[in-house]
């Protein structure tokens, strides 16, 4: 099952969507991948329970990409688990903090590992069009309502979370577009992207709310502007564990 197809104008003054063989520095794709696309998407509407995931059709490059150089703070160490940060919520364990700076003495005898300096390479001034629509686990699903309440949320400016270009850092903004063609064409570019990730989760998983990490990816190619994305279960996208038939 699948439901209608939505369409956003997504826009940025920065955004950095990493490519992973770039390792410890960030160097971004030209163009939003789709699990970032997707993550929009997902801040405007999405609930667990109703068992159902957005698929990215088509994605239009309204900028041509354009790179600025930027040094950043990172922390070094990892957030605790999800259930170790629910009982900080519940108050059943005093948080702690990821401290950026200070000895380990100032850490409280832990080893924690402070902060370093990255190099990325993102884009700025970024504009895109995106198509997506949601593909649903089970029949259960009211396609029509669920459809509605994205276009009423849409439409208001609501969402879950601030949607972001990346990095969280690196905030979006977005309006629904009506049916109707909006008068700016995507830009007149070419580019063979080779691999490029498509995701970061399972998408495919029929009886869970919660999708597994696993990662995923397909050959991109931008013509005139515009990067048509193949649908997550089709034979174009290569997911871990799976042997390459190309």
């Amino acid at each position: 099952m699948k439901g209608k197809t939505h369409t956003l104008k997504v826009w940025g003054d920065l955004a950095c969507f990493t490519r992973p063989e770039m390792k410890v520095e960030r160097y971004s794709y030209p163009v939003i991948t789709p699990s970032a696309a997707r993550g929009i998407f997902d801040a405007i509407y999405f609930k667990k329970c109703y068992g159902f995931y957005w698929q990215i059709e088509r994605i239009e490059m309204l900028t041509p990409p354009k790179y600025i150089a930027l040094r950043r703070n990172e922390v070094k160490d990892k957030a605790p688990s999800h259930s170790t940060i629910h009982q900080w919520i519940q108050g059943k364990k005093p948080p702690q903090p990821l401290w950026a700076d200070g000895t380990k003495a100032d850490f409280g005898g832990s080893d924690q590992k402070g902060r370093t300096q990255r190099q990325t390479m993102a884009l700025k001034n970024v504009a895109y069009r995106v198509q997506a629509h949601m593909c649903y686990r089970d029949s259960k699903q009211n396609p029509a309502a669920m459809d509605a309440q994205f276009e009423r949320r849409a439409k208001r400016g609501q969402c879950f979370y601030q949607p972001f270009l990346g990095c969280r850092e690196f905030p979006a903004w977005f309006e629904l577009l009506s049916d109707s063609p909006e008068a700016q064409n995507p830009v007149g570019l070419d580019i063979d992207l080779g691999w490029m990730l498509y995701d970061v989760f399972d998408l495919g998983q029929s009886n869970s709310n919660m999708a597994k990490p696993a990662i995923s990816v397909f050959h991109a190619f931008v013509q005139q502007g515009i990067l048509t994305v193949p649908p997550y279960n089709s034979e174009a996208v290569q997911k871990a564990g799976e042997e390459y038939a190309g």
